[in-house]
């Protein structure tokens, strides 16, 4: 089995942004710029081999671009392939504890996702704090982007030293999920990983062609292989596509197993 960690299924709303112009460009303009329906995210799933996927809301300061509801009903249509992760409104930290808690325990869903460079704050910002002691209580994994950002908004919110660091000496408990490999500080967010039990590293954005060297090394070290999962970021990267080379990277089967399954699993309690 295949487990995408990183997905959305896009509405008009979140498809007609502008900060996505510079994704298009870089793919050849293959994202969809109307919105699709949900048998088309699931064929682009069959056609990579990718059983499950966590499909994520999207929150923004201009306003909900995919929305907590949204992602319910489609969960709710899918279930054996479709597992929600929810988004909230980082100014209003109580109100999003609450809609957390009700996603979470009313709903099944099995993360929180809010973006720093989003929202142009580090995740060190006061209003994040409350957020990780619900997903502590909750125990459900934070999934944030760490690296350069590609949609055209500041970089500096992804960097993994001293952000990620911090936040994993602040909240030992809680489980972060640091999206998009983190280049070009990849160095970086292996040694936080490496440093942190709790810390994992997910690599969405990224087709397998272009992970880097250093972090295929980590991912076969004894520790590395328990701490890195696949996504693809779809629909800015096809599961297809985001898969295509994989046998290059010379996993052994334990390896392979935990990137595409069994680190999903443990770190999400699918």
């Amino acid at each position: 089995m295949t487990i995408d960690v990183w997905a959305q299924h896009p509405t008009g709303r979140f498809l007609e942004r502008d900060i996505f112009d510079s994704l298009r460009r870089w793919t050849g303009n293959v994202i969809p710029s109307e919105e699709i329906p949900l048998k088309a995210t699931l064929a682009a799933m069959d056609a990579g081999g990718v059983d499950r996927a966590l499909l994520s809301a999207w929150c923004a300061p201009e306003g909900v671009l995919i929305s907590n509801d949204e992602v319910a009903q489609w969960v709710a249509q899918e279930p054996e392939r479709l597992i929600g992760i929810a988004s909230v409104d980082l100014r209003r930290p109580m109100e999003s504890v609450r809609e957390l808690r009700g996603r979470v325990r009313d709903e099944g869903f099995k993360g929180l996702r809010v973006l720093p460079w989003l929202w142009e704050v580090p995740p060190t910002d006061a209003r994040f704090y409350p957020l990780y002691a619900a997903c502590v209580d909750l125990g459900i994994p934070f999934c944030t982007q760490v690296g350069h950002t590609g949609p055209l908004r500041p970089s500096e919110p992804g960097r993994p030293i001293p952000y990620i660091d911090r936040i994993a000496l602040d909240f030992p408990e809680l489980t972060i999920v640091c999206g998009h490999i983190g280049y070009p500080w990849t160095q970086e967010m292996i040694a936080v990983a490496r440093k942190h039990p709790n810390v994992v590293i997910d690599t969405s954005a990224y087709t397998t062609k272009r992970i880097p060297a250093e972090l295929v090394s980590y991912m076969k070290t004894g520790s590395g292989r328990r701490k890195v999962l696949f996504g693809t970021n779809y629909p800015m990267i096809l599961p297809q596509h985001a898969l295509d080379g994989l046998d290059k990277l010379g996993l052994d089967d334990e390896t392979r197993e935990l990137y595409l399954e069994g680190n999903a699993r443990r770190v999400f309690g699918l």
